[in-house]
């Protein structure tokens, strides 16, 4: 089955290309195979075919460690710069956002909405100029607010935090209806609703 180019970066062949290049070539982490399908959320085997063909092209690096195969961004070729580049304004805001909030505690729940999650969700629509963030829990603000703005730095789009307390999150007021009704990225926990 043959998957739609994603809307944020449409020179990418499929959306599981981009998310996997993006987890790969944002975050410098060397992953094995069923590691990486867990991460990018797609099958073990796109995550084989995807792999061998960016192995192929030199993009990725691997390597064997007993019966794992790990692979990793191969910093020698010419074209993953490039790549990290179009990822960052792309689909960097997903990934560079889980990574910088992962460490904050008290974060029950965060996820991307607004324009950036309607494009990634395959929605049309005018290019985002932000990403809106919603928190819950009961974070540092200032830990959160940091992790945006490192954030913000790299991807060159303003990042928007919203922070909510887990029961601010339920009430149904006419935001978070709205919010609740409009397609959402989730980045750590489960959604409030």
């Amino acid at each position: 089955m043959r998957t739609e180019a994603p809307l944020l970066a449409p020179i990418f062949r499929s959306d599981g290309q981009a998310r996997l290049l993006a987890e790969l070539l944002l975050t410098g982490d060397e992953l094995s195979l069923s590691d990486l399908a867990t991460r990018v959320d797609l099958a073990y085997a796109t995550v084989h075919r995807e792999g061998e063909r960016l192995l192929d092209a030199g993009i990725l690096r691997e390597r064997q460690v007993g019966r794992s195969r790990l692979v990793r961004a191969n910093p020698d070729s010419p074209l993953v710069e490039p790549l990290r580049q179009i990822l960052l304004v792309s689909a960097g805001p997903k990934v560079l956002l889980t990574e910088a909030l992962r460490p904050v505690e008290g974060i029950t729940a965060a996820f991307i909405y607004g324009s950036f999650a309607a494009r990634m969700t395959g929605i049309p629509g005018p290019p985002p100029q932000d990403v809106d963030l919603m928190v819950v829990g009961a974070p540092d603000v200032d830990a959160v607010h940091d992790a945006c703005d490192t954030v913000q730095e790299q991807i060159g789009r303003p990042v928007n935090p919203t922070i909510l307390s887990p029961t601010e999150a339920r009430k149904r007021t006419g935001f978070l209806t709205e919010v609740a009704a409009s397609p959402t990225v989730l980045l750590i926990g489960e959604l409030p609703w």
